[in-house]
């Protein structure tokens, strides 16, 4: 376990005008409650720090911690739910003020998430909502909302009419219904035919980039993938260039730089649906202090997410669109 303490000093998007206009609102605490909150111990067990996404949740809890005041521990699962389950009973067991979550695998964490509950700990979750588990706090994308955009945009680019393959990230409820978004847009569009779907699996042994190929063997006539993440997206886009499919379509979920670069090289992947991962570590965190200071959080905080393609990065690659605030400042506009 890696504990972090997190004081004046802090890293270059925590100085974001975004995240200081959210931050402006503690400086109206009356100086009583600011001066417990930089007392506070906090604690995130994360169910990930890798990729875009990881770092970027990552980078939204430091700052927050940083601007808000508080002391933050950290562990990092990578991927392993049974890890993650694991390291939340250790932070409980340290009894921290508020409990920071991003779930590795929803379902599985489920009961140490409870046990966490039961404790006393305040919980916020980032990314993903526990099923079972009244935390005080979720805040997220709407995964149902990406799937329908992702797919609307095949099916117009597509001229409503051809054949398309879908990877899926069945993992946890959340992450499913971006599958679900995506079979409610196909309703309207019925000369859209699914002709062939993979659903990834932590423990499997193929990955997107083999799936990817092999779709692309068996059926080399498709017209598009559509991807629950972005991951499989980029992955897919390798296989579409070595197949010579530069024609292809590729759509992903998530959002972060190496997604932007491939969108804006025209590669075969031309949107990702762009999700606020800061802004949701963010809000965990600045909603923690709210509930320890006995005011009013939201159940569920339902955070930006930008439809990006290549027209939105022709002045640059931005690393920070997520930080609140900033979205706007680039011109962007939510699309879910």
């Amino acid at each position: 376990m890696t504990k972090q303490i997190f004081g004046a000093a802090f890293g270059r998007r925590a100085f974001m005008s975004g995240a200081a206009a959210l931050a402006a609102s503690a400086a109206l605490w009356p100086k009583a409650m600011r001066a417990q909150a930089a007392d506070r111990n906090f604690a995130a067990a994360l169910g990930w720090t890798t990729y875009d996404s990881g770092r970027h949740l990552q980078d939204g809890f430091t700052a927050a911690v940083a601007e808000l005041g508080g002391n933050l521990t950290t562990t990092d699962a990578g991927f392993d739910a049974r890890v993650q389950s694991d390291q939340i009973d250790s932070l409980v067991a340290s009894r921290p003020d508020a409990l920071f979550i991003t779930p590795a695998d929803a379902v599985a964490i489920a009961p140490a998430v409870q046990r966490a509950i039961a404790a006393g700990i305040p919980v916020f979750c980032a990314d993903s909502a526990v099923p079972g588990a009244t935390v005080t706090t979720t805040s997220m994308s709407n995964n149902f909302g990406m799937g329908v955009h992702s797919c609307e945009f095949i099916c117009k680019a597509i001229g409503g009419t051809g054949k398309i393959a879908r990877v899926m990230l069945p993992q946890n409820e959340s992450w499913d219904q971006r599958t679900l978004g995506m079979e409610w847009v196909l309703r309207s569009y019925p000369g859209v035919e699914i002709v062939t779907e993979w659903a990834f699996a932590l423990a499997g042994n193929v990955t997107p980039r083999q799936a990817v190929d092999n779709i692309l063997t068996s059926n080399p006539d498709i017209d598009a993938v559509w991807c629950a993440w972005d991951g499989a997206a980029v992955e897919g886009t390798l296989a579409a260039r070595a197949a010579g499919r530069d024609d292809l379509i590729l759509t992903g979920i998530d959002g972060g730089s190496q997604a932007f670069n491939y969108i804006a090289s025209d590669t075969p992947l031309k949107l990702s649906m762009a999700q606020s991962f800061y802004e949701m570590a963010y809000s965990n965190v600045f909603y923690a202090h709210e509930a320890l200071a006995g005011r009013k959080a939201p159940r569920l905080l339902i955070t930006p997410t930008y439809a990006v393609v290549k027209d939105m990065l022709q002045a640059g690659i931005p690393d920070d669109y997520d930080v609140p605030g900033r979205g706007a400042e680039l011109g962007w506009t939510r699309a879910v």
